[in-house]
């Protein structure tokens, strides 16, 4: 399907500068721009790009000074990541959807199933498992026992849902994500063997949570794991039993939340952040990546990094000092062998 940029404007409420007749129907990272396609600039450093680039359309900010002219038309948007976020979600909706039921897929008898389903090949729907209306079950998908699915989540290829949990409406779990494994529970007995603590509890996700590639959720010892509105996992997150992770909070890749940890509202984690269990994070912290946290955090909105992570300024100060440690040290050396030499 072919875009104007005076229709693109319009859908963005933006101004065209440039040809406004001019045709996309593709996209492309603007350093690897061709013709027909749309790109955009958000990040200064992508700015030397816009000058060759061959990309018919580029959305940019509105306030967006160029140095030279360029041949490509704009569009000028507010905001130009948001915008062509916004573009990119028109197009994944424009896309066909799948519906159908497998004859190779295996669905228990005594399972609730909505309307308009998508089930892959081989994928297994377990007894009194109740799956909304709209759900996508990819190819190898395990649904257990009693699970719930509410409506419009799409699982992809390879996700295992183990026996009560439950999924909220409109969720994306990506490929390989396991959701309710066991907590790693074990106690050393008397003859120092180490003896499984079931876990009996489940894990609850909520509404619009986005869990990434690989990453495991387990189920809790007692209670239930939670994960609530709106939270978004990356790829190989990991998530201990009785977690709790509050609305709107994000983590990136290979990060590591510890039993019964509480994280707040509005966190961001980068990646490879690592918490111990049984503390809790309070709302709006960022967490700079590879951090370390050991203890409490309780003043909402701060910024720490560093293992054992503290406050972001200072942190970036202590580097300056404890890089340059090798050369203050022979400083040192040096003014103790002219003291020396003067006490002589």
């Amino acid at each position: 399907m072919n875009f104007t940029a005076a229709v693109i404007a319009e859908f963005l409420k933006g101004e065209v500068e440039g040809n406004p007749d001019a045709t996309v129907n593709d996209i492309s990272k603007i350093e690897e721009g061709k013709p027909g396609t749309l790109s955009f600039l958000a990040n200064p450093k992508y700015e030397k790009y816009i000058y060759d680039t061959q990309s018919s359309i580029v959305i940019v900010n509105a306030d967006l000074k160029l140095q030279k002219e360029t041949r490509t038309t704009l569009v000028r948007v507010a905001n130009a990541y948001e915008s062509f976020a916004a573009l990119l979600r028109l197009y994944e909706q424009s896309k066909p959807r799948k519906t159908g039921i497998s004859k190779m897929a295996s669905i228990s008898a005594s399972a609730s199933l909505g309307k308009e389903l998508y089930v892959g090949d081989f994928t297994v729907i377990s007894e009194h498992a109740q799956i909304g209306d709209s759900v996508q079950l990819y190819p190898q998908v395990y649904v257990g026992d009693h699970v719930k699915i509410g409506e419009g989540s799409i699982l992809h290829p390879g996700v295992k849902i183990y026996e009560g949990c439950e999924i909220g409406a409109h969720c994306v779990i990506h490929a390989g994500a396991i959701i309710g494994g066991d907590g790693f529970g074990f106690a050393p007995n008397q003859e120092n063997n180490y003896e499984k603590i079931p876990q009996v509890g489940k894990v609850i996700i909520e509404d619009h949570v986005e869990i990434g590639a690989n990453t495991t959720v387990d189920r809790a010892t007692m209670g239930a794991t939670i994960l609530r509105k709106g939270v978004k996992l990356d790829n190989l997150v990991m998530i201990a039993h009785n977690v709790e992770v509050d609305e709107n909070t994000v983590i990136a890749a290979q990060s590591g939340i510890s039993g019964s940890t509480k994280v707040g509202k509005n966190c961001m984690f980068g990646g490879q952040v690592g918490l111990i269990g049984h503390i809790q994070i309070a709302s709006g912290v960022k967490i700079a990546a590879q951090s370390g946290i050991t203890k409490d955090i309780k003043e909402e909105g701060i910024v720490i990094q560093g293992s054992p992570a503290f406050e972001f300024g200072p942190y970036q100060r202590s580097y300056l000092l404890f890089r340059n440690l090798p050369k203050i040290k022979d400083q040192i050396n040096e003014l103790e062998k002219k003291v020396e030499g003067l006490t002589q």
